[in-house]
């Protein structure tokens, strides 16, 4: 067995380090499978010595963090942990590194890989779709990109809009001008650049028109040049109004495409935009596809756990509803339901062999003609009712 001491600074850091009640602490030994204690101004690792050097390396990743003045959240270091086994390149040390180009640096930074891989797409794509479950960052990160193209000067101003379409009940009639209608819809993106920028800055910003919002049915006709361009909640475009959306496109600009398609209010008769775009633009130059999964939730850790068992669900329903389907197809016993040939008789002519019948001309007709669909024998062209 092989043991390693991390000393700590003072108190303070190792309440950032472990959280409220230990429970980063409890992570770390569930995570790598080792014990784990903080006693004597030190944390004490032991176990198997590849367990013992993983836990090592993030409990140093998370102070290191602490110790850069960066003030991390309690999920910050929580999810250092559970990705001290990834490459270097996911532990939120993407957004530090210089790139190529515009980009976020130094404000936000990805807890997941597949984050890591979104604000990359982000920094170097025309278009960028960021598909994914609720709680994987889609519009946070975008809506922090964005804030940092703009103050880097790449863009002359942030456009945001999303689909104005209720999740399942109606709102009626809002007060108030165009920005009160939408404010509801909106709303989350509102959340995001609050928490990206000073309230007073945005208010001037959005005063200004350099942040703005509008619904997706007001963008038809307009070309939006030197924009960073947000569109939210794409799962609620029409295949239309998706197209729509994405030829605003104008010179120097760029836009970032959110949507959960798992969340889809559209009514039933109604395709979802999101999807056929994602069928038919993957592979075009410039558009990139990121597809965020519920191993990249950060919203809290039981919205991993409800996403998933509605995923389960959703499964099952499948399931069931493909039994039934085939069920419908063949007989109680699991064989082919015979092809109805000889149905019931609704002719009051004399019936011969139960499967022609005549009028009153004594021209026959085949029954199963009739019942599928009206068709007659192409030789058969006389009117009825008269003799020949």
């Amino acid at each position: 067995m092989n043991q390693r001491v991390i000393p700590l600074r003072d108190l303070d850091e190792e309440r950032a380090l472990f959280g409220a009640l230990d429970r980063n602490l409890h992570l770390l030994r569930r995570t790598y499978k080792v014990e784990a204690m903080s006693r004597g101004g030190a944390v004490r690792i032991s176990g198997a010595p590849d367990a013992v050097a993983e836990a090592a390396r993030a409990l140093d990743r998370a102070l290191e963090r602490i110790r850069s003045g960066r003030a991390p959240h309690e999920a910050d270091v929580e999810a250092l942990f559970r990705r001290a086994s990834e490459p270097e390149a996911a532990h939120g040390n993407v957004a530090h590194q210089p790139a190529d180009g515009p980009g976020p640096k130094g404000m936000v930074e990805p807890r997941s890989e597949n984050q890591a891989r979104y604000m990359e797409c982000i920094r170097n794509s025309t278009v960028t779709f960021g598909i994914g479950p609720a709680g994987t960052g889609k519009s946070y990160l975008a809506v922090a990109c964005a804030v940092e193209f703009l103050r880097a000067g790449h863009f002359r101003r942030i456009v945001l809009c999303r689909p104005a379409v209720e999740a399942g009940e109606s709102l009626g009639f809002l007060p108030g001008d165009l920005a009160a209608k939408i404010n509801p819809y909106l709303r989350p993106l509102y959340d995001a650049l609050n928490d990206v920028l000073p309230r007073g800055q945005l208010k001037r910003y959005m005063e200004e028109e350099i942040v703005e919002i509008l619904p997706l049915a007001y963008m038809r006709g307009r070309t939006l040049e030197s924009s960073i361009i947000i569109l939210d909640e794409a799962q609620n475009c029409t295949n239309t109004q998706m197209k729509m959306a994405l030829t605003r496109l104008g010179a120097r600009s760029r836009m970032i495409v959110t949507g959960d398609v798992t969340q889809v209010d559209l009514p039933f008769n109604k395709a979802s935009g999101l999807i056929t775009a994602r069928r038919i633009l993957e592979g075009i130059a410039g558009i990139e596809f990121v597809h965020l999964t519920r191993a990249d939730i950060v919203r809290h850790p039981v919205v991993a756990q409800i996403v998933h068992a509605y995923a389960r669900e959703d499964e099952i329903r499948a399931q069931e509803a493909a039994g039934h389907a085939l069920n419908s197809e063949h007989g109680p016993e699991g064989h082919a339901r015979p092809h109805e040939a000889h149905g019931p008789r609704t002719g009051h002519g004399p019936q011969h062999g139960g499967d022609r019948r005549h009028d009153g001309a004594g021209h026959g007709h085949d029954d199963r003609q009739r019942r599928d669909g009206g068709q007659r024998d192409e030789g058969d062209i006389r009117p009825r009712g008269r003799s020949h």
